[in-house]
């Protein structure tokens, strides 16, 4: 087995939650924006993809250098042992990113890279001729910033976002990630109630679930390093079946989902089956002034809308004023809301205990958590 550099990718505002899932898979992390650093073997690059919730992407860092020039950026991509990772047959596009630096035309930095690796796997194969590129697939990125350049390898293919549950969406859908962020982000345990009455195609629930049962988000799906030689069959299987025993199917689960239109509710409902959750989440059609439960210390977690479009400040603004009247009849329970609106908190009628930002994709918001009463202590 060998030891990779890898880097898990995280949206920013989430680095402090991805580190806490890689660290709790047993490996030390350094962190940096949007980047989770930690060092495994083929065994760790498996079981990163199958269990981070909050992680964009689980890649191999195959070199750092500093490259001032275009001969800098061939050696220095020449120099690294691509062999030992990508067979013979492998096709690998390149892609790339530069930011403030001299090497700033991205399809000339992308076309060097890939020559660069040409030139290294045919003297490593001993081939004269050009590459094939028949066989599995490794998507490498070049990133350039202030001058130093990384080259990575992506293990993940699509997202990890992508948990292959989602089998229809609304206008504006929450990403898995970030919503299982959302709830690690709650004091929310799987013996107390949930309920998201914005829940759309019911990705905040969804995900609750998952989280309640310990099932690995990456269960349900392949990744693209599932195809390389240099990872057996038998890490994936390992992998798979170290997951199947993890959950806990048995958990009993209290879980809501409701939303104002009727028609994203029977999406949500598609969604919750394609999971294998069908039968553990409760959807139904309601505004979110509607809002009861008839147990306490339950968790509310949402994602309403922000008002952006034209015309529908004023129905969100009156939106938030009933969200505070209802939600605050319910001492014992923790709210926790996304939303860009910069006056929230004085429409909903009270101050959050604590505010986060966060980029819901290239939105900036505000997380605003409103802690409920704690339950009294088991004196028993």
């Amino acid at each position: 087995m060998a030891t990779y550099k890898l880097v898990a990718t995280a949206a920013m505002g989430l680095e402090s939650i991805v580190a806490r899932e890689v660290k709790d898979l047993g490996y030390e992390t350094t962190v940096e924006n949007g980047k989770i650093f930690f060092e495994g073997d083929e065994l760790a690059i498996a079981r990163s993809n199958m269990w981070l919730r909050t992680a964009d992407r689980v890649k191999i860092v195959m070199g750092e250098f500093n490259a001032y020039t275009f001969d800098q950026l061939f050696e220095g991509t020449k120099a690294l042992p691509w062999e030992t990772l990508m067979p013979v047959d492998a096709a690998f596009p390149v892609s790339g990113k530069s930011v403030k630096s001299k090497l700033y035309s991205v399809p000339d930095c992308q076309s060097i890279v890939k020559k660069a690796i040409v030139e290294r796997m045919k003297a490593a194969y001993k081939r004269m001729s050009f590459l094939e590129e028949s066989g599995p697939t490794y998507k490498i990125e070049v990133a350039i910033r202030n001058d130093k350049v990384t080259l990575t390898v992506d293990t993940s293919g699509a997202g990890l976002h992508k948990r292959g549950y989602r089998t229809g969406q609304g206008e504006a859908p929450l990403k898995e990630t970030m919503a299982a962020a959302l709830i690690k982000l709650t004091n929310w345990r799987p013996d107390r109630p949930f309920h998201d009455p914005f829940c759309g195609s019911g990705t905040i629930p969804i995900e609750a679930a998952l989280i309640g049962q310990n099932i690995a988000p990456g269960f349900n799906r392949e990744f693209i390093s599932e195809e390389w030689p240099v990872i057996p069959e038998s890490i994936w299987e390992k992998v798979r079946l170290d997951a199947e025993e993890a959950a806990n199917y048995d958990q009993p689960l209290e879980i809501y989902g409701s939303d104002i239109d009727h028609k994203i509710i029977e999406v949500a409902k598609e969604n919750a089956i394609e999971a294998g959750l069908g039968d553990l989440i409760q959807f139904k059609q309601m505004q979110g002034k509607d809002f009861t439960a008839s147990s306490d210390y339950g968790v509310i977690v949402g994602n309403p809308p922000y008002g952006e479009r034209i015309g529908e400040e004023e129905e969100v603004e009156r939106m938030y004023r009933d969200m505070g009247e209802v939600f605050e009849q319910y001492p014992t329970w923790s709210k926790y809301l996304i939303t860009s609106h910069p006056d929230f908190e004085d429409l909903y009628g009270k101050k959050a205990t604590k505010k986060r930002k966060l980029f819901n994709g290239f939105i900036r918001t505000d997380y605003y958590q409103y802690f409920g009463q704690r339950p009294p202590r088991n004196t028993n």
